[in-house]
């Protein structure tokens, strides 16, 4: 599996204050690191593993930068107040939020039991809203804007069968992303979505671990090869930075080709 090839580091957050969900593992980890590396103070979201969370701080402390752990459950809006509450104060503000906390369970559609299809729309929909809430108010508030990305998925608008969930929830997540632009854009406000492909995490790793799953995964991949976290990371990070300053509303695929339906490339 090629690994992603280290570019030089540019510093386009210096000074920026970020929370990113879902943060011990991962994307969410990748991108709290691509942060500190250019220059931003992270707040680091987790949920079950504090150990993970916590070396995540440290490694973004070793850059310098302030780093914070907080436990949250992102369904939970008074989980998520008391997020910010703490967030905001001790980084002195907040310029970035990255929705990144999702979660998958496999259920055939005549057999999803309600209770799953609520936790995956809580956590990767709702979980979203609620953060995307608290994090524009204080944007608002500070007169200064901000950038919020939400992390969706190419099963956004490529079906994926016995996750039906997962698909409805992060289809609500992008056209609430842009929604969001639209009425946040006067405010200085920015709301975009990133929309990884088959990304080489944990969650997945029993997939491109093993040699049969990943010849059939590549299958679907025009690039021929399966993505790393910190390729989500660096286009996040420009999204969140000045350069970006006239994109909102869009949403950015990071996924080798996936979304061109690759089984059609030889027109059969």
């Amino acid at each position: 599996m090629e690994k992603f090839a280290e570019r030089p580091v540019v510093r386009r957050l210096e000074a920026k204050r970020a929370l990113v969900t879902g943060a011990s593992s991962g994307i969410g980890r990748a991108i709290a690191l691509q942060f500190a590396q250019e220059g931003a103070s992270v707040a680091v979201n987790y949920l079950s593993n504090p150990q993970a969370a916590e070396a995540v701080v440290e490694e973004i402390r070793a850059f310098g930068q302030t780093g914070i752990a907080i436990k949250a459950d992102v369904s939970n809006a008074h989980e998520v107040e008391a997020m910010f509450a703490r967030a905001v104060p001790e980084l002195g503000g907040l310029d970035i939020l990255v929705n990144n906390a999702g979660m998958e369970t496999h259920h055939p559609f005549l057999e999803m039991p309600l209770e799953a299809w609520r936790k995956v729309i809580d956590v990767n929909l709702t979980g979203a809203f609620l953060c995307a809430q608290q994090a524009a108010r204080a944007m608002v508030d500070s007169g200064f804007g901000g950038s919020i990305v939400n992390i969706t998925s190419v099963h956004q608008i490529v079906p994926w069968g016995g996750y039906a969930h997962y698909c409805a929830a992060k289809a609500g997540l992008d056209m609430m992303s842009k929604t969001l632009a639209l009425e946040l854009a006067t405010q200085k406000v920015r709301v975009n979505s990133v929309a990884p492909g088959a990304i080489a995490t944990p969650i997945n790793e029993n997939v491109w671990g093993n040699p049969e799953g990943l010849k059939d995964l590549l299958k679907k991949i025009p690039s021929d090869r399966i993505g790393q976290p910190e390729e989500v990371a660096t286009v996040v990070a420009f999204l969140c930075s000045d350069e970006a300053s006239y994109v909102t509303g869009a949403t950015l695929y990071v996924d080798g080709g996936l979304t061109l339906y690759p089984d059609f490339r030889h027109g059969g």
